[in-house]
């Protein structure tokens, strides 16, 4: 730590510091539903966005009234960013207890109308149980999920539309090139299944064609078939169960050739 006289010539009145340091949290679930009898399920990538109330927590107008916004909040001065993002999240939507990674810093000018604003962002992709207990509080009027094609782009508070194409980017990636994809699946799977789950981020056509893909997961070394085992629930023909093992993870997984 330097001492007083070593930083003594040190004057803050130079240089230009931020109006305010901010915390934004992207979190991104994906929903299953059943369609048809032998059939996989239909899969869809959702975002938890919040509804900025009119007022602030203070009585105040709120900036960005009205608008859908990531959860997120001012980071106090004795707590880190991911702190922040930690409290925040749960103060404004009830949501709790879930892995944020951080894969950005947003400090354009003009991007908040309060002044020159530093956001540090954040992301998760958690299965759809872990936000069940979802709920507005603080100066939230409303929480929900929403998919890509239901956003309105141009009607997000601040710079979130930016924000949100570059947590995509990052939920992409660790969906094809880890195995996230079993949290959104049972403990043994089908093909069908996996490839239902990979699809919410992706149009690759060597994952879309389902012979090729059905060809592919034969050969992935953290995959293996369930011996002895097959299921009718997603075709009417038997069809086999896989599962996950342990192995080394190589970039692009899916689509890489082994």
């Amino acid at each position: 730590m330097k001492s007083n006289k070593e930083v003594k010539h040190y004057d803050v009145s130079r240089y230009r510091t931020p109006d305010g340091y901010t915390s934004d949290i992207a979190v991104f679930t994906i929903t299953s539903e059943k369609t048809k009898a032998y059939a996989p399920p239909k899969m869809e990538l959702k975002l938890m966005l919040i509804k900025r109330a009119e007022l602030d927590t203070e009585g105040d107008p709120n900036i960005e009234a009205g608008k859908w916004a990531l959860p997120g909040g001012f980071v106090a001065p004795e707590e880190t960013a991911l702190e922040a993002a930690s409290r925040e999240l749960k103060k404004e939507t009830g949501i709790e207890h879930i892995h944020l990674a951080h894969f950005g810093v947003y400090d354009q000018p003009g991007r908040d109308p309060r002044g020159w604003i530093i956001s540090n962002a954040h992301y998760a992709i958690v299965p759809e149980h872990a936000l069940c207990d979802r709920r507005a509080s603080d100066d939230a009027a409303d929480v929900e999920l929403f998919s890509l094609e239901e956003l309105e782009w141009d009607l997000l508070a601040f710079d979130h539309s930016a924000i949100i194409r570059d947590a995509v980017a990052h939920i992409s990636r660790d969906l094809l090139q880890t195995t996230v994809a079993k949290q959104f699946l049972p403990e043994a799977f089908t093909y069908s299944e996996l490839q239902a789950v990979l699809l919410t981020v992706t149009d690759d056509k060597a994952i879309r064609n389902e012979q090729a893909f059905a060809r592919k997961i034969k050969s992935l070394p953290f995959i293996e078939a369930v011996e002895g085992q097959k299921t009718q629930r997603t075709s009417k023909l038997p069809t086999q169960l896989y599962r996950f093992v342990d192995a080394e993870i190589k970039q692009s997984i899916y689509t890489a050739r082994h």
